[in-house]
């Protein structure tokens, strides 16, 4: 009780004058959700005269939650960006340097894809092949080795007669932790050799599945999905990992690949058919409401319905919206306040 109430009371003290220090909401994280809040802020912005336009950043949704988390004041982020949920240490953390109050804001959902140049072969991809081009060690002969292949062919002759070379999300993004969950994990499982993966035992195992190669043949991105474009234009025979939106804004320079014969598309990622999707959020530090201006109004204007609805701005720019009664639902709860740690 004595260290909520210590630090209840540094909360209390950062925040005074904050209104005063600062009258712009400060939002950062996620690469994934950044085309999307910027369109928001801007669209906010005019929108509302009271209100200065938020400032927008990136840092990948680990990198904004470590912000998010940082504490509370005029220093301190308002809003985290991000493309998976926030994780059990992260509100630990939070808690820990003040932060007892985290809103999570779902935003829609939204599709990991593979691409590639426009112009080049086209791929499709099963969980497995994917995983056979990045394990840093496989089957082979009922015994794990340095992966061997180094052409897509190898891996399967329905596959291109071409160099493997991967730029995946580097550990900072949400995209990561959903690649592996979704196409590693799977693809490893899945595959026929699995037994002897299986045998190293469960905690072996799941590190084995998830291990990524050091030989040149993968590249981990740090920065955003423009930095991986780039990598592709510089070598157009490069796979690529990107967000939907980021590919259907894109469509002009890259191809997506098919996943277990599903072509990524809002469709197919809003029934479900698509494997590879995850849904996205914001998540809104509570001790800062009233305090900087706007971030109630940011929050309902995210949600309504000439945004995120069905019809809505983001929409148009490659979000999978939310049925209507699940976006209510979401403000229902940001209103009354309920965060993720109560």
């Amino acid at each position: 009780m004595v260290k909520k109430i210590a630090l209840a009371t540094v909360a209390t003290v950062a925040m005074v004058g904050v209104a005063q220090a600062r009258d712009q909401i400060q939002i950062a994280g996620s690469s994934t959700v950044l085309p999307f809040a910027s369109i928001v802020a801007e669209e906010f912005g005019n929108t509302f005269a009271d209100f200065p336009t938020p400032v927008v950043g990136s840092g990948g949704s680990s990198g904004g939650l470590r912000q998010f988390c940082e504490g509370v004041g005029e220093n301190t982020l308002d809003i985290a960006n991000a493309s998976r949920a926030i994780r059990g240490g992260e509100v630990e953390a939070c808690g820990g340097a003040g932060v007892e109050q985290i809103h999570e804001i779902r935003i829609g959902y939204d599709g990991i894809v593979f691409a590639s140049d426009a112009d080049g072969a086209a791929f499709e991809f099963t969980p497995i092949d994917l995983y056979l081009a990045l394990a840093e060690q496989v089957p082979v002969d009922g015994a794990m080795a340095e992966n061997p292949y180094t052409n897509w062919s190898e891996i399967r002759s329905e596959l291109p007669d071409q160099e493997i070379q991967l730029f995946i999300p580097g550990e900072n993004h949400g995209t990561r932790e959903v690649f592996e969950e979704k196409v590693l994990e799977v693809g490893c499982e899945e595959y026929e050799g699995f037994a002897t993966v299986e045998a190293l035992g469960e905690d072996a195992a799941e590190e084995a599945c998830l291990a990524i190669r050091k030989d040149g043949r993968s590249v981990d991105i740090a920065g955003d999905y423009t930095e991986t474009l780039a990598r592709i234009e510089a070598n157009p025979e490069g796979i690529g990992v990107f967000g939907l939106s980021f590919y259907e804004n894109n469509r002009d320079v890259i191809q997506v690949a098919t996943m277990s014969d599903v072509e990524p598309s809002l469709e197919t990622i809003a029934t479900g058919e698509y494997p590879v999707s995850r849904p996205l959020f914001f998540y809104v530090k509570g001790e800062h409401r009233g305090v900087i201006p706007g971030l109630d109004e940011y929050v309902q204007f995210f949600l309504s319905d000439q945004v995120t609805g069905a019809d809505g701005i983001l929409v148009e720019r490659g979000l999978i919206p939310m049925p209507d009664a699940e976006r209510t639902a979401v403000l229902d709860a940001y209103m009354n306040g309920e965060t993720v740690s109560n």
